[in-house]
């Protein structure tokens, strides 16, 4: 019998991306453990760590990966983006550079954000600012671009023609051969 974390209705891969030192081990720590270090190390490769929310009833588990942000693990980290469904761009504000790099323009984040559709929140792991409600973002515009799909996706299996189309073997004719027949079942 599995514990309650295993139970959910939804997984979603997560990535924290950015560059060294800008925070995304601390945002993972305060989002999933309400931690914060203010001595912690670089991450060395990938970090990840889970947790459940609940939206629209549903119960969401989140997978969420922390990459190191230094070049030369790039390589390696980048493995590691496959299968997300979703990435947090993290910067330093007190760091332009981090931002640059990070969404390698120039200019405001929330201009940037905007111009391009995408979320902008500012957070502060070390007072809580805002984490929470940055990864309840993301989770929920997930699952919503999710479950819109799976409603598409049944309602044209639906409307097919032939989706109730059964292979049925009929059992060998008296020269040895098999005849296959298909044969459609409407509901």
């Amino acid at each position: 019998m599995g514990n309650r974390d295993d139970e959910y209705d939804f997984l979603f891969k997560v990535v924290l991306i950015g560059d060294s030192g800008v925070g995304k081990s601390n945002l993972l720590s305060r989002f999933t453990r309400n931690e914060f270090n203010l001595e912690s190390k670089s991450t060395i490769g990938v970090e990840f760590a889970t947790r459940s929310i609940q939206v629209d009833g549903k119960t969401i588990k989140a997978q969420i990966w922390d990459t190191a942000g230094q070049e030369r693990y790039r390589a390696i980290t980048s493995a590691y983006y496959r299968g997300a469904v979703g990435a947090l761009l993290v910067y330093d504000i007190a760091k332009h550079l981090t931002y640059e790099n990070g969404c390698a323009h120039g200019g405001e984040a929330r201009a940037f954000a905007e111009k391009n559709t995408l979320s902008f929140i500012e957070t502060s792991a070390l007072d809580s600012t805002n984490v929470e409600e940055a990864f309840k973002n993301i989770l929920t515009e997930i699952y919503r671009i999710v479950s819109q799909k799976q409603i598409a996706d049944r309602s044209a299996h639906e409307e097919s023609p032939g989706n109730n189309v059964v292979d049925i073997s009929v059992p060998p004719t008296t020269d040895g051969q098999r005849n296959k027949l298909q044969c459609c079942q409407s509901l």
